[in-house]
Order: C-alpha cells, then structure tokens, then sequence
C-alpha cells in the first residue's frame, strides 16, 4: 500500500517525518465538499442478530446526557493557572520550562496547546459524526445499524460539548491540522463500511480514548475533568463497537482482505505519528520564539523518545490491534521502528474494555 501523504515526507535524520505546507494546508480547509459515495443496504430482519452489539445499543440508550443541561458551565476556567501538568503531557510547556522560561510564558504556552489540541478533537468528533452516519446506510445488520444510530447522537452532543467549551471558556476554536484533515477525508470516503468501521471506531476512537485518559488524569480543573469523563464514557463504548465488529470481520477475511487491513492500520497510524506535531509547532512555537523543526529534533534524538512517544497509542489502539490479529509479524518491527509500539505491554486491551462497556463502566 502507498504511503498517505507520500509527495509531504521528508527524512529528518532517521525520522520520516509528514509536512504539509501552508499553501497546501489552506486548501485542504477550504475542501468542505468530499466526494464519498455509500453503498445502502436494506436488512430484512428486524430480530436482533449479534447479542452483543444490541446490548451495547441498550447501554448506549442509558449512557445520554445533555451538553447544556447537565454540565455545569458556570465552574471557572482560569488562563493563569495550571490545569494540565508543566511537564511531560504538553511538548511547548516542557520545552519552555527545560530551558528555564519564565513560569507565565510556559503558562501561556500550555493553554495555547491545549486550546489546538482540543480543537482538533472536535474537528475529529464532526468527523465521527458523518462517518456513523454512513455506517447506518451501510451495515449489513440492524443490530449494527441501531449502534451506529445511537453513536450518532453522542457525536453531535461531542460537537457541541467541546465547542461551547472552546467557544466560552477558551476563546479560540483553531483550524484542523493538515495531516489529520487528510486523514479524515480517507476515512469518510473509504469504499467500504469494513474500512470505515476499522479506521474510525477501531483506530481513531481507539486514539481518542488514549488522549482523553491522559488529559483526565492530568486535569485539576473540575469542568474539563467533568467534560473529559462524560466524553470518555462514551468513547469507550464506541471502541467496544469497533472491536465487536471487527472479530467478525477478522474471522471472515481471506489473506488477502487480512494483510490489507494490517497495512491500512499501519498506514494511518504511522501518518498521524509521522506529522509529529509539526502542524501545531508551526501555529504556536514561534509565538514563544521557538523553531518548530528544532522542537521535533529535539524530541526524535531523546533517549526515552518511544516509551514517551508511543504512550497514547499503547493505551488502547495498539492493545487492541494486537488481539485482533491486525498486528503480525509482518508489521510488528515497522510498528516499532517509528516508536508507535515499545516494549512489551499490551494495556487492559480488548476483552477487558467490551466488558467494561456491557457493563456500563
């Protein structure tokens, strides 16, 4: 399969790293029209099939709540304090505070990242938001129809809890990213509802739960926490999803259908993990007169740099790939050699997380 993005790589040392360049990434923005036809499939059977995906259907219908009603938007969300750690969750704060900025400047940087950060998770949840759309036209089952159905509701809400949140208490929505608008027009116009459901609900949900996790754990504001966890819920339950949807569709591949999707996997991770946030460093790093391309060698030349790397993807992407069957021997060393994947462990992985989303955790 031919690289995403191939004609944007450049070799930065050993790194491959993804550059998209501002004229090119202006006009991606400006594509608002992808071309993505659907197929659409009738289903003639009106009992439930798969057992498992209309209990979490159930579950899904129980887990609503309402983005206006139900956070309480007058908590406070102050600029001038810390709500995320200094060091080790953001790239321009670390940076800053190693060599020894003052403590307002790091600050400032922080909440700038945090703002891009969270812009382009909403960019991503609009983007779920049309996929699960597609999804009800295409799935085969009622089953998975009435769950895609029900994700789309928890999309819009996604949408419209983080841009209110965006839009009162931080002031700024950024524009998407290059790499990530790239890879989210691939998804929505994937041909099949197979690609579509392994590379949102399996690949970018699965990132998702990672970012939300870590941004939880670090927050100590109580309404961002309060936004993460209700959010994160919900993103459990849609990974749950993609997993119970692709066993099938893992136990009914040919060879050929198998190393396809190993390779499309691959493919889109290895492009998200190739832009090395070289898209936000060029919008904020020269702010606090920093050079983004010096940022991203600093970071690729640290001696921990795949264990603090791979660290949102081995939270339950990569676990999940590998019980899947979608990470082989094959495709495990190049998993390695871009620092997606270290060391030997797996996380709670896929069982465990299905399980935790029948159940409503």
């Amino acid at each position: 399969m031919e690289k995403l993005l191939a004609e944007h790589r450049r070799r930065l040392g050993d790194f491959e790293l993804v550059e998209i360049d501002e004229q090119r990434i202006a006009e991606l923005r400006d594509e608002i029209d992808v071309d993505v036809p659907i197929d659409l499939r009738w289903t003639w059977s009106y009992a439930s099939e798969v057992e498992e995906l209309r209990a979490l259907y159930e579950r899904g219908k129980r887990g609503q709540w309402n983005a206006e009603a139900d956070v309480d938007w007058s908590i406070p969300f102050p600029r001038d304090e810390w709500f995320l750690p200094k060091e080790g969750l953001q790239i321009l704060p670390s940076v800053l505070a190693s060599a020894g900025v003052d403590d307002a400047v790091c600050r400032a940087a922080a909440f700038d990242e945090f703002a891009w950060t969270l812009s382009q998770l909403l960019h991503g949840e609009q983007a779920a938001l049309q996929l699960c759309g597609q999804l009800t036209n295409a799935c085969p089952t009622l089953d998975a129809k009435f769950y895609a159905a029900s994700q789309v509701i928890d999309e819009a809400r996604h949408v419209e809890v983080f841009a209110k949140f965006l839009q009162r208490k931080v002031g700024t929505i950024y524009p998407i990213g290059g790499t990530l608008k790239v890879l989210l027009d691939t998804l929505l116009a994937a041909p099949t509802w197979k690609t579509k459901t392994l590379g949102m609900q399996t690949l970018f949900e699965g990132m998702a739960v990672g970012i939300f996790d870590l941004l939880q754990k670090g927050s100590t504001n109580p309404l961002l926490s309060d936004i993460i966890r209700r959010v994160k819920q919900d993103e459990a339950r849609h990974a749950a999803f993609g997993i119970l949807t692709m066993r099938r569709t893992v136990r009914e591949a040919t060879p050929e259908e198998m190393t396809d999707m190993e390779d499309f996997s691959f493919n889109v991770l290895e492009t998200f993990n190739g832009n090395q946030q070289i898209d936000m460093l060029r919008d904020l790093a020269p702010k606090y007169g920093l050079d983004p391309e010096s940022v991203v060698q600093m970071l690729l030349t640290q001696e921990n740099f795949a264990e603090f790397n791979s660290e949102v993807f081995m939270h339950t992407v990569i676990p999940n790939l590998v019980r899947l069957g979608l990470i082989t021997e094959r495709t495990e060393a190049k998993y390695r050699a871009t620092g997606i994947m270290w060391g030997d462990r797996f996380g709670a992985g896929t069982d465990t997380d299905v399980a935790a989303s029948l159940r409503g955790n």
